[in-house]
């Protein structure tokens, strides 16, 4: 056992031990540098900083999944990028995976290219992800790299997803014009209605991985975005006409064999807005961002793909947030918070949440409180696989970095 894996293992056994949480740090969140691991002074839940490395460290998109189950007593690996140094341009970044059990990280790729990607097959622990025009695939657990699909020249794709069984990637491409577009605009706030105004054609797709084929599955002169496979069913992919939120019937889906479209849910309302949107872990349900008009009251809405019935519960104002998940036994929900400049102007929304559903609402509890979080970062909340921390990232110290809540408050609070 080398040193670093060590002296990770005593800090695990310290921040772990009931013994010694009276003894951990109670202190507000942010504003400094922060310790290994603290008591948030509001809420009183445990904090711990997952990425203990120098550099910017970045987990996925909130609707991607990035752990790896551990056999017996190995420990749950959490898949994350990471920065050779704090700077926000994104070159230099890597793949690593952290150990949940023993914190120790593992860096996978080693090159200075830039990477997008974030997808995890859950069978043989591929990580796929793209470089230009290029897929590729490093394995978490022998680090070998393979060349996946190279993209065609009059193809623009990105990948985002990978269906159920593990055997079509998918994703979706855009024209030069969009590209364009976002160059001469480099801002969102500057492109995204150009985009949306444009209705240039995008075209969603798949990659058979046995075969190598790629196959053209839609193509709409819509701005198609928010590509992701169903996790149960390897022939349904989901995908949203990315736009202002209240000008677009935004969330649909598509049978991979079939090519049959469908939309999940038809606004009611002038202003209405429904994104965000995400798969429950069993497949059965779409959940989404659900506002009755935008910016008025706020609601998870979900919708049962089978019979197409619709639930919805309610939160306050504060207690919206930027994105939610659900639990993977799907009986809790998470929130992000957001900031007062967002679409819901809370004046006192910055906490990650934990949402209990009671009836048509939401019971909610704040885990941590993120005042000092600059929300352009988005801090894109996961559940930790054995469902006792609450995953996000943040950038309350001044850098960017990885966080897992306790969901259960400190014992020492009890």
């Amino acid at each position: 056992m080398n040193k670093n894996t060590f002296l990770r293992l005593m800090l695990l056994a310290f921040i772990s031990s009931p013994v010694n949480l009276a003894a951990q740090t109670v202190m507000q969140t942010g504003g400094h540098k922060m310790p290994n691991a603290w008591i948030d002074k509001e809420t009183h839940h445990k904090v711990i900083r997952l990425t203990q490395r120098e550099g910017n460290s970045a987990s996925f998109y909130f609707h991607n999944n990035p752990f790896i189950s551990g056999k017996g007593n190995e420990g749950d690996r959490m898949v994350f990028y990471g920065n050779d140094a704090y700077k926000a341009d994104g070159m230099g970044q890597n793949l690593f995976t952290v150990n949940l059990k023993t914190l120790e990280i593992k860096q996978l790729t080693g090159s200075t290219t830039y990477k997008r990607g974030e997808i995890v097959d859950q069978r043989s622990h591929n990580i796929y992800y793209q470089v230009e025009d290029s897929v590729f695939s490093t394995n978490a657990d022998s680090q070998q790299t393979e060349l996946v699909f190279v993209f065609p020249s009059d193809f623009k794709g990105g990948i985002t997803t990978l269906n159920a069984d593990e055997t079509l990637l998918g994703g979706v491409s855009s024209s030069e014009a969009e590209k364009e577009i976002v160059k001469a605009y480099p801002e969102k706030k500057d492109f995204f209605n150009r985009i949306y105004e444009a209705r240039l054609p995008r075209t969603l797709f798949a990659i058979n991985l046995k075969t190598k084929q790629l196959t053209r599955l839609f193509t709409d002169n819509a701005w198609l975005n928010h590509v992701q496979f169903s996790p149960a069913d390897p022939k349904v992919m989901m995908f949203c006409h990315e736009g202002p939120w209240q000008k677009v019937d935004r969330i649909w889906t598509i049978n991979t064999d079939t090519q049959k479209v469908g939309l999940i849910h038809k606004r009611s309302m002038k202003d209405e807005i429904a994104g965000h949107e995400w798969f429950g872990q069993d497949g059965k349900t779409i959940w989404y961002d659900l506002q009755l008009p935008r910016g008025k009251d706020f609601y998870v809405g979900g919708t049962n793909l089978k019979t197409g019935k619709e639930v919805k519960y309610r939160l306050t104002r504060d207690q919206w947030s930027v994105h939610y998940t659900t639990s993977p036994d799907q009986k809790l929900f998470a929130g992000d918070g957001g900031d007062t400049v967002s679409v819901a102007n809370a004046k006192n929304g910055k906490w990650i949440y934990l949402f209990t559903p009671e009836g048509n609402h939401f019971k909610a509890e704040r885990l941590v409180n993120m005042k000092f979080h600059k929300y352009k970062l988005e801090p894109n909340i996961h559940f930790s696989p054995d469902m006792k921390w609450v995953i996000f990232r943040a950038n309350f110290e001044g850098f960017e970095s990885v966080y897992a809540v306790e969901i259960a408050k400190s014992k020492a609070d009890k």
